[in-house]
């Protein structure tokens, strides 16, 4: 990510539905690896590593299941959302049904559950030391979570509550972004102080395939400089690649997170219409890229598969960019050719093949 000379990029990957498991069970994949952790550690990615402390709602709403109708459970969950899901555990979107962040009424209780001073935000100091000690010995990079800004809020309001609530209480909208902020650089503020992480990650998801979900207009308003105040307090500390993951077309918006000091792009979602070579034309070095492989090519066939591969080798070379799939990978790819793509990849980008899962399967 600096435009230094490496042996290899990064092997790592986003992920995997639970449906693409299941089905992959019968495909070949050892039935024992049924979550994204295990599945990691069967293709022998690379390691990273998560550092800092609870900036989330603390307490959390409790969480309980409020009934069960034809295949579905209605679920509130710790953020006060209720939904209702899949019983069989299929991967989908849920149904919203209600959302706690309705209006200024309801604002008080989440700012109580958003209070830096809250107990429990750090670990206790013996539980620190014992993994500054580890971190200190690490081979892996070390992230530090710098929460939401939008895309919580997002959650607590839904999608439509809070976009009506920017155009009519604009201000609450910015006093619940401000308070997410403080919140962030006071809690992460030890953590950057007592600890050399390698990189700083938002997590937004505030596009659809046309689009952000507010204007460019109001991203630089309420956003922008409450990034720049984030990202500043992360350089201080020499943390200079901060990334966001955000899914869809973020075309419009790219631009503003690199004004705010976010820097890295993930995933790149090719079929949300977000291309990583198209990224680096319009914004050059100065934007980092994360993932940018088409999902989809991976489901047709091996030579869609290594055209795909083959498409992206320039921007490799270049630097500044590690190649992924750009979501987490659907049951329609198959197992078989998810090896494949894993096998071009390596080839292409000289990543060395892992030793067989049966010599580092943990006893």
């Amino acid at each position: 990510m600096h435009y230094q000379t490496v042996d290899h990029v990064p092997d790592v990957e986003f992920g995997y539905w639970t449906d693409t498991l299941t089905a992959w069970h019968e495909q070949g994949l050892p039935r024992e690896i049924d979550d994204n952790g295990k599945a990691d550690l069967y293709f022998g990615f690379a390691p990273t590593g998560g550092a800092g402390s609870d900036v989330g709602l603390r307490p959390g709403f409790e969480s309980k299941v409020l009934g069960e109708r034809d295949g579905h459970r209605i679920v509130r969950d710790s953020s006060g959302v209720t939904y209702e899901e899949h019983t069989d555990g299929a991967s989908s979107i849920p149904h919203y049904i209600d959302f706690p962040l309705k209006s200024r009424a309801d604002w008080p209780e989440f700012k109580r559950r958003l209070d830096p001073s809250t107990p429990g935000r750090h670990p206790d100091d013996e539980e620190w030391a014992r993994r500054k000690a580890a971190w200190a010995e690490r081979d892996y990079p070390l992230q530090v979570n710098f929460g939401s800004l939008f895309g919580w809020l997002r959650n607590w309001a839904g999608f439509e509550g809070i976009s009506v609530m920017m155009y009519d209480d604009p201000a609450l909208v910015h006093e619940m972004i401000e308070c997410l902020t403080e919140l962030f650089i006071t809690v992460q503020r030890r953590t950057l102080e007592e600890v050399q992480c390698d990189a700083g990650a938002f997590w937004e998801d505030m596009a659809f395939k046309q689009g952000p979900m507010i204007s460019p207009k109001m991203f630089d308003e309420f956003l922008v400089p409450r990034y720049k105040r984030i990202t500043d307090l992360a350089r201080k500390h020499g943390v200079d690649v901060v990334i966001v993951d955000c899914d869809g077309n973020i075309n419009d918006i790219a631009g503003l997170w690199l004004k705010g000091g976010v820097n890295c792009m993930f995933p790149i979602e090719v079929a949300g219409g977000t291309d990583p070579i198209e990224l680096r034309r319009r914004w050059g070095k100065e934007m980092l890229l994360a993932g940018g492989v088409n999902k989809r090519e991976l489901a047709k066939g091996r030579r869609e598969i290594e055209a795909e591969v083959k498409r992206l080798e320039p921007l490799v070379a270049e630097g500044g960019f590690i190649p992924h799939v750009d979501h987490r990978v659907p049951p329609d790819v198959s197992f078989e050719n998810y090896l494949y793509y894993l096998k071009v990849k390596r080839s292409a980008f000289g990543i060395p093949e892992p030793p067989p899962w049966e010599a580092r399967r943990p006893a």
